[in-house]
């Protein structure tokens, strides 16, 4: 098979399995807020079976087995991707770091997805967990986009402290969200602007942000009192305005400052993105959480990973081939004038 042909299998296969991690995430939330993280108790399996048994809490133990079901699917994927940049390593262009990081992170995830079982959902690791799982589809999207070859202009290369500054933006945001939907604080405003009738209601930060809270804890449904609870959910909101207001700088100065079209173009879909993920939070409170609007909560983190992976890697593409000069061409030779030949006598 020709080597662009490969690497051209080799970004499809890495774009379904972005796909599948986007799925992942979701399906993620959807077992979170169904309280069906514990519907079975045990790992890998499930009551000791490797599907469901109806003599258990059959619900909840299919919406756990599903997620694991797509989150092994996943590991195939990258196992297989893993192994396909290993034979074809001598094909230029192939990656091969990113690939074998991907590989190293599915791993972790399985331990953190062992561990959310046995650790009874505690939230640091829930919340690790969802970022593991965004950053293995940050690296599989970034996998199956083809590099451009250009040089970028001035005004195009100093965006790329500002797309950095997004990207933590956005990091620290999403832990926000993983913490406050550990702790099941995402109802503890039912009110909007306000929260509680209150611009300032009473919280409790000092209990709100601990990391550790020892062993032998169920957190299903939440150990935090509503003080604690409230000062997550106020403070996940400022979090979203002061994220949100960068990654729409972002994307407006990427609109404003490129030259090439497809920063252009993402820079207006990352503003569209964290336009659509603020109006989805709103109207999840407006209507108090239904699943549905907080599954697609989910899925808007996805979309803005993947707007801002993307524009990432058009402001990172590889340089221009460089034309070898034409070869020098050497001057004819002179023409030796005939010799002269001496007059008969």
């Amino acid at each position: 098979m020709d080597p662009q042909r490969r690497l051209l299998w080799f970004r499809r296969l890495a774009l379904f399995g972005a796909a599948l991690a986007a799925t992942v995430v979701v399906l993620g939330a959807w077992v979170r807020l169904t309280d069906a993280g514990l519907g079975c108790p045990d790992w890998p399996g499930c009551y000791g079976h490797v599907y469901p048994q109806a003599d258990h809490n059959f619900t909840k133990a299919i919406h756990e087995m599903t997620h694991r079901y797509f989150a092994t699917t996943l590991g195939i994927i990258v196992i297989s991707l893993l192994a396909w940049a290993l034979w074809n390593r001598k094909t230029r262009g192939q990656p091969l770091l990113a690939v074998a990081l991907a590989f190293v992170l599915v791993c972790l995830q399985g331990a953190l997805g062992a561990l959310t079982v046995t650790l009874l959902l505690k939230p640091l690791v829930v919340t690790a967990h969802l970022l593991g799982g965004l950053t293995t589809l940050s690296l599989l999207w970034w996998l199956s986009l083809a590099p451009e070859r250009r040089e970028l202009s001035g005004r195009e290369l100093d965006l790329r402290k500002f797309a950095l500054l997004g990207l933590a933006a956005l990091l620290l945001q999403i832990s926000l969200g993983g913490w406050t939907s550990s702790n099941y604080a995402a109802v503890a405003c039912p009110d909007l602007p306000t929260c509680q009738q209150s611009w300032w209601p009473h919280m409790d930060f000092r209990d709100a942000f601990v990391l550790w809270r020892g062993l032998d804890i169920d957190y299903t449904g939440g150990v935090l009192a509503n003080p604690a609870r409230i000062a997550i959910h106020v403070t996940h909101r400022i979090g979203a305005l002061l994220a949100g207001g960068v990654l729409i700088i972002v994307g407006a100065l990427s609109f404003a400052r490129a030259q090439a079209q497809g920063l252009k173009l993402i820079g207006a879909l990352l503003v569209g993105a964290v336009l659509l993920q603020i109006g989805i939070g709103m109207s999840m409170v407006h209507f108090g959480m239904p699943l549905a609007l907080a599954m697609l909560h989910n899925a808007g983190a996805a979309l803005l990973v993947i707007c801002t992976v993307t524009l990432l890697r058009l402001l990172w593409p590889e340089p221009p081939a460089r034309t070898k000069p034409p070869a020098r061409t050497k001057p004819p030779a002179r023409a030796e004038p005939p010799a002269r030949t001496k007059p008969l006598a």
